[in-house]
C-alpha cells in the first residue's frame, strides 16, 4: 500500500497540528506515494532498529520518537543522527514519528499507561486551550436536517460523550442576487425573505477544511452564508497527561511494587510517602515535570511520570507523590499503541514490534 494511506490513518488519530511547537513529528523520510511492503514499530530510531529493519525486509520504520528535531546542514557520518539518515536514505527505508501528537490524544501514549495500570474515568490532565472553533451558518427550514448531518459526520458537534451537539433557532434571512446568480429560492434582482435556521456547532481547529467542504457540499444555496469564530474552552479530547481513578485504593508502597512491576523499573525515584491510600493516579508519559501542578490541582494523590530533575521533586510540597519511572520506561508500550491502530486496519500487513531496547540509560543496582 502507499505509505500516506499508513500515516493519514496515524494522523486521524493523532493530528499533525497537536504537537508542541518544539517537536518534528509526520513523515520525515520518504514520499507520501512510495509503496510500503512492511513496517517496523520502535520507540526510537538508532542504527540497530535500521539493521532490524533491513533483516527483516520491511521499507517503513515508525517511531515515537523523531530522529530528527533541527535541521542537518551537514551530513558526513560524523554521529549518530547523520549515520541513521544516511543509512535509511541507502537502503530506501522510510521514517515517520508521532511524538507528542500521540502523546496528547485519547487512545495515545497516556491512554495506554493508564490502561496498564487499570485506571478508570480517565480524563486529560492538561488540556489544550484555544483549539476549538464555533461555525455558525444559516440554512432553509426544510434544508437544516441534510446540513446538520453532514457537519456531525464531518465530526462536528463533539462535546465530551456528547456527539452531534448543536444549537438550532429559527428566523429570517434576507438577499437580493444580481443577474449572474442562480438562486435556489427567490428571483435575481428582488429582495428576498427566507425562514432560515441558525446552526451553532463547535470543532477542533485541525479539521476546519474538512467542516467548511461538508457544508458547501450539502447547502443548498450558491453563496454560503457561514461564521467562524476562535473560543477559549479548552478542549478537553487533547492535551497533555491524563488522570483517572484505581478500582479501589491501595497503600502507598503496594501501588510503587505494582508500578515497578508493571513497567518493569530497575528503579523508582519518589517523594515522601504521605501515608494516605492512592486513589486518584495521574500520568505524563515521557518528560512530564511541567505538569505537576496541574495534577496538584486536581487533587491526585500520586504523578507518575519521567526525567524529574532534583530540585523539582520538593515541588511536591507534601501534597503529592512524585514517582519518577524513566523516561523510556513511561514510554515503551507506546510501540502496542501504534501496533493496534495499525493491525486494525491493515489486519494482514506484515508489522512488526521492534524487538531493539533504544533505552540509552542502564542501571547499576
Amino acid at each position: 500500500m502507499q505509505l500516506k494511506q499508513i500515516t493519514q490513518l496515524i494522523e486521524s488519530v493523532a493530528p499533525l497540528e497537536v504537537q508542541e511547537s518544539y517537536d518534528n513529528s509526520g513523515l520525515i523520510i520518504g514520499h507520501p506515494e512510495d509503496e510500503i511492503s512492511g513496517i517496523l514499530i520502535a520507540i526510537d530510531l538508532t542504527e540497530d532498529v535500521l539493521d532490524e529493519a533491513i533483516q527483516k525486509k520491511v521499507n517503513l520504520v515508525i517511531t515515537h520518537h523523531p530522529i530528527l528535531f533541527r535541521g542537518l546542514k551537514k551530513i558526513n557520518r560524523k554521529n549518530d543522527i547523520e549515520r541513521c539518515v544516511t543509512k535509511a536514505i541507502k537502503n530506501d527505508l522510510a521514517i515517520y514519528a508521532a511524538h507528542t501528537n500521540m502523546d496528547s490524544v485519547f487512545g495515545g501514549v497516556n491512554s495506554k499507561i493508564c490502561e496498564k495500570l487499570e485506571l478508570q474515568n480517565c480524563r486529560i490532565l492538561s488540556p489544550i486551550p484555544n483549539y476549538l472553533k464555533k461555525l455558525v451558518t444559516f440554512v432553509p427550514l426544510d434544508d437544516a436536517p441534510k446540513v446538520r448531518e453532514a457537519l456531525f459526520e464531518a465530526g462536528a458537534g463533539n462535546i465530551g460523550n456528547y456527539d452531534s451537539c448543536s444549537f438550532n433557532v429559527a428566523g429570517t434571512g434576507s438577499f437580493k442576487g444580481n443577474d449572474q446568480t442562480n438562486p435556489y429560492v427567490g428571483e435575481r434582482n428582488q429582495l428576498h425573505q427566507e425562514e432560515e435556521i441558525r446552526i451553532e456547532t463547535i470543532f477542533p481547529k485541525h479539521i476546519q477544511s474538512q467542516i467548511i467542504q461538508a457544508l458547501l457540499n450539502a447547502h443548498p444555496y450558491e453563496e454560503v452564508a457561514y461564521d467562524i469564530y476562535p473560543l477559549d474552552n479548552e478542549y478537553q479530547q487533547c492535551g497533555i497527561g491524563m488522570i483517572g481513578d484505581l478500582k479501589s485504593p491501595m497503600n502507598e508502597m503496594d501501588f510503587l511494587l505494582k508500578l515497578k512491576k508493571t513497567f518493569g523499573c530497575q528503579v523508582i525515584k519518589h517523594t515522601q510517602l504521605l501515608g494516605n491510600p492512592i486513589q486518584k493516579v495521574a500520568v505524563c508519559g515521557g518528560s512530564g515535570s511541567t505538569y505537576l501542578n496541574n495534577a496538584i490541582a486536581q487533587k491526585a494523590d500520586i504523578f507518575i511520570s519521567g526525567d524529574f530533575k532534583y530540585h523539582q521533586f520538593f515541588d511536591a510540597r507534601q501534597q503529592i507523590i512524585i514517582a519518577d519511572i524513566g523516561h523510556y520506561e513511561s514510554e515503551q508500550f507506546t510501540k502496542e499503541v501504534f501496533y493496534e491502530l495499525l493491525t486494525k486496519k491493515f489486519p494482514k500487513f506484515a508489522i512488526h514490534l521492534s524487538d531493539i531496547n533504544t533505552n540509552p540509560i542502564s542501571y547499576l543496582i
